[in-house]
């Protein structure tokens, strides 16, 4: 027993060294998790004599994820996406099948294991693919629902494979027909059975659990009615996660759903990297060695194949072609069933165990390479199928276009709020020209008679193009912080006198962009801050005057007072901005504080680089209190500056280090 509590221990101080140090290097936890289990496994520590044994624990993860999309997916979203799951998920894992059959024949492999590995070749990562997509926030995107669709029917293939498997040991193959027969009705059974509870039944309940406003007993129900979906299904002989699956969209219409999402979560990410780690332990290293080159070319193979034949049947569905590389790049790996199909083929003798471990090799590297292949998927489809951009007019038709076009302005970006500025623009009769990159967006504005021009503000004959010498200011609309500021500098260094105005969502990178030479940054949040603060204001019966001053005032010295909070439990940080942002944090002196006695001047607050933004003393405010002021016991010094500086602050102020 303590021995196992030991393991368990290092396995988790593993697992929690792996996601930090991958995370720091931005590469995803699941990667962390498939390379702990590797060093957890037999051939490295060693932890556990029975690795398999974890295996049915760790697949509650794929329980609880089945849950959580199912959430996502409610029946009349899945009744609308049926051409997609029964059209290019069906023709998918028949094409992929037949053709890995034929290829695995032509091997040497007999006909019952070839049919075993086409099957599990045809199968891809719902977890990776899905809990990927979610974090990249792509999951709502046509390519990613193309990508759901055919792993919600992949899903529903495991079934009748996880029951022919057994049958073609048996060599059973009269009855073959008969089992698969007997899974679909039990199959409509479970979705009957489900389908009934999740409309009549789990509303109440669930309405019932809100009342006693108790948070665990929300969380225990939620555990609970997951497993007993989960449980329903494996009693009839299904997947547990097609069962968990059901059960989540029948709660994906109630009034419940997000609250049901958040409850999951954590036990969900927990048992999803449980999963991996026993991914992990079941890679033999001291069988790579002789598998390696075998291992390498079945990668290629496989992967470069599903990637095609996705592709095909997306096609013959009359998909867009880039959704349809997109959804190719996304399931090109193995997935996590088709584990579970070689270990059950291996224990029935359908595969010998080299074969089994090498199929476990290319689906643990196909499953490395995934993330990077999500992330990357959209361009890798833009590079293979260009859509066709508009014809961009030359510099030299655009110069001669618009020789006479001088104080005008000119819009970087036509999205949301480039299109918003130029229709204001032209209710003023103010000349403007917008130059964006977007191909779709450019042929629509074009339709439209807009001034609207492809191609890129990053090359001066574009600038020169658009006549930028005879503009009045130039206006960057576009997102894209690093884009902007080079191009901020380029247009600088050639027109130091044109006023450039920039756009911004992130605040804490306004001083980058003025100091790249714009002539003003709006962040859209402070803006956004500042218009309800004005509303306010005046609803209070402030004066219009006081509240255009004051506004004026705080645009005039760079948003100053509206920069620094109070961070907060929920205040999402992450290693890209948490040393950009801002906080406040209030310092209340004891009667032990080294700053007792001293005057503000002395805490050397530019060398710390932090701010003084007010001081409270026997319940009055100071609001900008003098350098000379000395300090007293029960001061409250509320300082400003980055995280780190802040802390650092807040040490020297009460004990002088």
């Amino acid at each position: 027993m303590h021995g196992n509590l030991a393991n368990i221990v290092i396995l988790m101080a593993v697992a929690v060294a792996a996601v930090w140090l991958f995370k720091r290097i931005n590469l995803p936890p699941i990667l962390a998790y498939l390379f702990c289990g590797i060093l957890a496994g037999p051939d490295i520590l060693a932890l556990f004599e029975h690795p398999e044994d974890m295996q049915n624990f760790a697949e509650l993860g794929i329980v609880f994820l089945l849950f959580s999309l199912g959430l996502e997916f409610s029946l009349p979203k899945m009744l609308a996406m049926r051409h997609l799951v029964f059209g290019v998920g069906l023709s998918q894992m028949v094409l992929t099948t037949l053709v890995f059959l034929v290829i695995a024949m032509l091997l040497g492999f007999d006909g019952k294991a070839a049919l075993v590995i086409g099957g599990m070749v045809a199968l891809s990562s719902t977890a990776i693919v899905i809990k990927q997509s979610r974090d990249l926030g792509i999951i709502n995107t046509p390519r990613a629902q193309i990508a759901v669709s055919i792993l919600l029917l992949q899903d529903l293939a495991v079934v009748p494979l996880l029951i022919l498997v057994p049958l073609l040991a048996d060599d059973a193959q009269q009855s073959l027909w008969l089992a698969i027969t007997m899974a679909l009705i039990k199959g409509v059974i479970v979705v009957a059975i489900l389908m009934s509870v999740g409309k009549w039944i789990l509303p109440k309940l669930f309405s019932e659990i809100a009342r006693t406003r108790t948070d665990e007993l929300f969380v225990l129900t939620t555990i609970m009615v997951t497993l007993l979906a989960a449980g329903l299904a494996f009693s009839f002989g299904l997947s547990m996660a097609l069962g968990a699956f059901l059960a989540g969209m029948m709660l994906g219409e109630s009034q419940y759903k997000h609250q049901l999402e958040a409850d999951i979560r954590p036990f969900r990410d927990i048992l999803m990297g449980l999963f991996f780690i026993t991914i992990g332990m079941r890679l033999e290293l001291h069988n790579l060695p002789g598998q390696l080159h075998w291992a390498l070319l079945g990668l290629v193979v496989i992967m470069g194949l599903k990637i095609l034949l996705i592709k095909l049947s997306a096609w013959l569905m009359g998909l867009n072609k880039q959704d349809a590389w997109a959804a190719g790049f996304k399931l090109c790996q193995l997935g996590e069933f088709s584990f579970v199909l070689a270990a059950l083929a291996v224990d029935h003798k359908v595969l010998s165990t080299e074969q089994g471990s090498l199929v476990l090799t290319i689906g643990v590297m196909s499953m490395a390479l995934t993330p990077w292949l999500v992330d990357k998927s959209h361009e890798f489809a833009r590079r293979l199928s260009p859509e066709k951009t508009p014809r961009v007019l030359g510099t030299e038709q655009l110069l001669a276009q618009h020789q006479d076009m001088r104080d005008h302005v000119l819009i970087f970006g036509y999205g949301r709020v480039g299109q918003s500025v130029s229709r204001l623009l032209k209710t003023e009769a103010i000349p403007y020209m917008v130059v964006d990159a977007d191909p779709v967006r450019v042929q629509e504005s074009q339709s439209a008679q807009e001034p609207v021009y492809f191609g890129d503000v990053k090359q001066k004959d574009i600038l020169h193009a658009v006549a930028i010498e005879r503009a009045k200011l130039v206006l960057i609309t576009f997102d894209e912080h690093e884009k902007a500021k080079s191009v901020i500098q380029l247009i600088a260094s050639m027109y130091p006198q044109l006023p450039i105005v920039v756009r911004t969502r992130k605040d804490y990178r306004m001083q980058e962009l003025l100091d790249a030479g714009a002539s003003q940054v709006v962040p859209e949040i402070l803006e956004g801050s500042l218009m309800l603060i004005s509303q306010v204001m005046h609803l209070s019966g402030v004066p219009m005057s006081r509240i255009i001053k004051r506004v004026q005032k705080e645009r005039k010295g760079h948003y100053g007072n509206m920069h620094g909070f109070f961070p907060g439990e929920t205040t999402e940080l992450n290693y890209s901005v948490k040393d950009k942002l801002e906080f406040m944090h209030a310092v209340i002196l004891t009667s032990q504080a080294f700053a007792v006695g001293k005057t503000i001047n002395d805490l050397d607050a530019e060398r710390l680089r932090f701010r003084i933004k007010g001081l409270r003393r026997d319940n009055n405010e100071i609001a900008e209190p003098e350098e000379t002021m000395v300090l007293a016991v029960g001061d409250v010094l509320v300082i400003v500056g980055k995280p780190r500086r802040v802390e650092r602050a807040e040490r020297f102020i009460l004990e002088g280090h």
